[in-house]
């Protein structure tokens, strides 16, 4: 918590984001679909049996007990062991009633608001919600056509593709690592970008106290919060990654109890690789992952009770040739559906990812994105990392690849849409099937002209003509397609609207961390 004389400085005013309104936005280079928070209408598809259900849960439980978790963190450490758990060194066993009473003490579903509340999210429950690629070290797009490392202008073009597209609901880490600015002040930089640059939900990275406590306070600052304000519910999240097997390290412990005492969102989500960092068969993948988010959530139930969690998958396998890990496999795809099954268990809503294996935009990227993504439906997850953008296992984020993604991300929005499915006596028509009969066609009767504009997903980057009127046009094949309407997005576009004296405050803010020297690089 900030010290007292922070707490007690003078209310602000209001209105830090409240005038980028959702539906403000410059020349627009695409026709697409206005923003909303999709609703998965779909029962989840659940592949365990109630007792394969139950064999999961007992794995996770007796890894908890018996093996225990490494925790890194020598605060941790003590807030465990006055909670009654086994502490041995950084060894931690959990006893499950312990476990299960704190999970029970977690929402099932909660909200994160940013600066501009149209753009409220809703986490849990049946709500589908897709994020940009976040973590990246390198970029790729076609005006180069290699990989490069990134810099804080490809970091600014993807934040303003993640703010331009409507199907991107919350902005994760940095879209791509901006290796031209320093590790002590990225996250200055980085943060400022963001939060000018969209009205979006935001991310901090829990890589030590100051880059927390710096991106709480900026965040707070833009949405024209006093501290109580800030810590009245969630404005912002972080995802903390546990290091598999069964270690939970120091920053990250660190950052995920300071934003549980301060009410923001947390999602814990283990990498854990099949045949690499977790056993080979994917039951017991999942059970390793689940043991290693739960008892990270007992933490934060413990430190808060009813603090917003989520428990997030990342369990693929790796190719048993090259080691190399691999992405929207089917036993990926199995893992996501059958962590689904024991979120839905737990009660906490989920994280899944949409990932690939491949070094470019081309067509096995967007088999295994959409394999992915398409998991993601199927296992009833709530927030879809790595959505739009994410090529090489995740080191590399690509503009082309961001664009789509986006294409397919709209077009589950467009399949989760209720009138798809409706059987009105209209949706029926029989009266229209009557008036063409068996010798007609359906083009030009009314029933068809009321309809036809809103009838069928309109894409913005597929390409429906036949071979030869798409030769003429110029040939051009989907990616390039893709990156000339990055580029046109790009140089169309406007930022959100921001209080001007908010906007400086914010400035400020990072010119005196920096002059600070911002945050230490060695955690």
């Amino acid at each position: 918590m900030a010290d007292s004389a922070v707490e007690t400085a003078a209310p602000r005013k209001r209105g830090g984001g409240r005038a980028g309104k959702a539906a403000r936005r410059g020349p627009s280079a695409i026709e697409q679909m206005p923003w909303r928070l999709p609703i998965n209408q779909d029962r989840p598809t659940e592949p365990l049996r109630e007792d394969g259900v139950q064999a999961i849960h007992e794995g996770a439980m007796r890894i908890l007990e018996e093996i225990g978790i490494e925790f890194l963190n020598t605060e941790a450490l003590e807030i465990l062991k006055q909670a009654g758990c086994t502490v041995n060194g950084e060894n931690v066993r959990m006893g499950r009633d312990f476990v299960m009473e704190m999970i029970a003490k977690a929402p099932s579903q909660w909200t994160m608001t940013p600066r501009n509340p149209e753009r409220q999210l809703i986490v849990g429950g049946e709500y589908l919600l897709f994020g940009n690629v976040s973590s990246p070290p390198a970029y790729w797009d076609m005006s180069v056509g290699r990989k490069m490392s990134g810099t804080r202008e490809m970091c600014r073009d993807l934040l303003k593709l993640s703010q331009y597209f409507n199907c991107i609901h919350f902005v994760g880490g940095y879209p791509v690592e901006p290796q031209d600015i320093h590790p002590s002040v990225r996250h200055l930089d980085v943060l400022y970008d963001k939060l000018t640059l969209t009205d979006k939900v935001a991310h901090a990275y829990s890589l030590g106290k100051e880059r927390v406590e710096d991106v709480m306070e900026m965040v707070r600052i833009a949405g024209g919060h006093s501290h109580d304000e800030f810590d009245a519910d969630p404005k912002m999240y972080t995802n903390i990654n546990s290091t598999s097997p069964l270690k939970h390290d120091q920053p990250m412990l660190d950052g995920w109890m300071r934003l549980a005492r301060r009410n923001q969102g947390l999602i814990v989500t283990p990498f854990t690789l099949a045949g690499a960092m977790a056993p080979v068969t994917m039951a017991g993948a999942v059970a390793q992952s689940l043991a290693e988010g739960l008892c990270a959530i007992a933490l934060a139930q413990y430190i808060r009770p009813g603090a917003a969690c989520a428990i997030g998958t990342f369990t693929s396998n790796v190719d048993m040739k090259s080691g190399a890990p691999a992405f929207g496999t089917p036993e990926y795809m199995r893992a996501t559906q059958m962590t689904g099954q024991l979120a839905r268990f737990y009660g906490l809503p989920l994280r899944s990812s949409g990932v690939c294996a491949a070094n470019v935009p081309d067509g096995q990227a967007m088999w295994e994105t959409s394999n992915s993504l398409w998991a993601a439906v199927q296992s009833g997850t709530n927030m879809v990392y790595h959505a739009a953008g994410w090529l090489e296992g995740g080191l590399i984020a690509s503009p082309e690849k961001f664009v789509m993604d986006c294409e397919v991300l709209q077009q589950i929005q467009r399949y989760m849409e209720p009138e798809i499915v409706a059987t009105t006596p209209e949706d029926i028509a029989i009266e229209a099937i009557q008036e063409v009969g068996s010798g007609g066609h359906f083009f030009g009767i009314q029933h068809t002209q009321d309809r036809y504009t809103k009838a069928f997903y309109q894409p913005f980057l597929s390409d429906w003509r036949n071979y030869e009127a798409w030769e003429a046009a110029g040939a051009t094949w989907t990616p390039e397609r893709a990156h000339r309407i990055y580029k046109e997005i790009i140089a169309s576009f406007e930022a959100p609207p921001m209080d001007e004296a908010i906007h400086e405050e914010l400035k400020a803010f990072v010119a005196r961390r920096k002059a600070e020297g911002g945050a230490p690089t060695d955690f």
